[in-house]
Parts: structure tokens; sequence; C-alpha cells
């Protein structure tokens, strides 16, 4: 399976070639153009999990309820064109089973069909840093695509690594983190509006993105006329 990220940058797409015999599921709603010999199925389920339960849980994570699996229909390759919602780039991850991936609110674009999906609850954490209750975790073999709002960069984790909450997009599994104040006390934190961080420790890699969805809809939200 092929996978072309195009248009590095803030309206970054992702093209994935499908050969006969090859799946490939994102969530639904990504898809923004496919060629006319490609079947688009629409469900719940994922590889390792699925039903209603699961599509809850996925809503919790701020990902979409459903699931579109494609496969081509004839002998001939296809070809699927997949966008995430918030403009910015997508990355490609290559899940193994020594390395599965957690994703963090909205992050999860599509995967390979061999690529297992599941839920991870966060905890208290999820309600104290603003971010969603549920990751994404995705663990098996095949190719992962994540999306972030504005740049994207992937880091090395050697030993810790401090980050504004809304900047995290995925992580490797292993890597463990707490939520803390930014500095000073409680009340200078919620005053200043600067927020959480989490404090990551351990070794592996993690993705983040330069910009905070949740920071500019606060911003332009007051700014909105309201509605009739």
């Amino acid at each position: 399976m092929k996978i072309d990220v195009r248009e590095q940058g803030v309206f970054s797409v992702a093209v994935v070639h499908l050969n006969p015999g090859e799946e490939f599921v994102s969530e639904a709603g990504a898809l923004y153009r496919s060629s006319s010999n490609v079947d688009i199925d629409v469900t719940t389920k994922s590889r390792g999990q699925g039903g209603i339960l699961s599509g809850l849980k996925r809503m919790l994570a701020g990902n979409t309820f459903f699931f579109s699996t494609y496969r081509v229909l004839d002998s001939q390759p296809g070809e699927v064109g997949l966008a995430p919602t918030h403009l910015g780039s997508v990355h490609r991850i290559d899940v193994t089973p020594e390395q599965g991936w957690l994703c963090t609110g909205g992050s999860y674009l599509g995967s390979g069909a061999e690529v297992a999906l599941d839920t991870e609850f966060q905890g208290l954490r999820g309600f104290v840093s603003g971010e969603s209750l549920m990751f994404v975790k995705a663990h098996g073999t095949g190719p992962l695509l994540v999306s972030a709002f504005g740049q994207i960069s992937q880091l090395e984790v050697t030993d810790s690594l401090i980050i504004d909450t809304g900047h995290l997009v995925a992580f490797t599994e292993g890597l463990t983190y707490t939520i803390d104040k930014v500095g000073g006390g409680w009340m200078q934190t919620f005053l200043t509006g600067e927020g959480f961080v989490m404090r990551i420790s351990g070794r592996g890699k993690v993705i983040l993105q330069s910009h905070n969805p949740e920071r500019l809809g606060k911003y332009l939200g007051p700014k909105l006329p309201e509605r009739e």
C-alpha cells in the first residue's frame, strides 16, 4: 500500500493507493475524492473492536462515531483522497507489533486494515487539562495517519519533556505523563490563561502541532455574531 502525503503545510492531504485485496480505514467524513472502482463501507466497527459502545468512546476521544472502509471492487488499483477537518499537516506513522501509538482528541485520520483501534480512558487528567477523556490506541502492523492544526513535528523523548496540553497529537506507548500547572500557583495558572502542561517521562516519540485549535475557538467565539 502506498500513501502520498501532499501539500505539506496548511492544506495537507493524503492519497491512499489501494491494490486489489487491500483495505484502508478512515474516520467518516475524511474522504474528499476517490476513483470510481472504490467501494466505501461506513460502520462503527474497526479491527479489534466495534459496535455502538466503541463509537461512543471514539466520540469522547474527539473523533467521529463512524469509520469508513475503502477497498477496490475489481482487479485494478484505486485511490482515495483524505483530508483532515483542521487546516494543517498530515503525518504518517508506521505502527509495529513492538510499538503502538496513542492519538489525542481528533488527531486520528486513518489507518491500514491491520491496525487495530481501541480507546484508552485517561481518567480525571482529561477533565483537568481540558482535553478529551479518551485516547485512540493504535496497535498491530501498518500505516497510521494523524492530522495536526498548523505545522507538525516529531520529537524523541529520552528522559522527560514538557509540552502544552493543547499541542499534543500522538505519542508512543510506554511513555507516562502527569498534568501540572505552568508555573506559580493554581490561581495564577487560571488567571493568566496559560492553562496546563503535560510532563512526559520515559523513552519514546511524541508528535506535536504548532497551533492549539481550542485556543483559536475561544478567541473567535466572542467575535462571532449571535445566532438568530
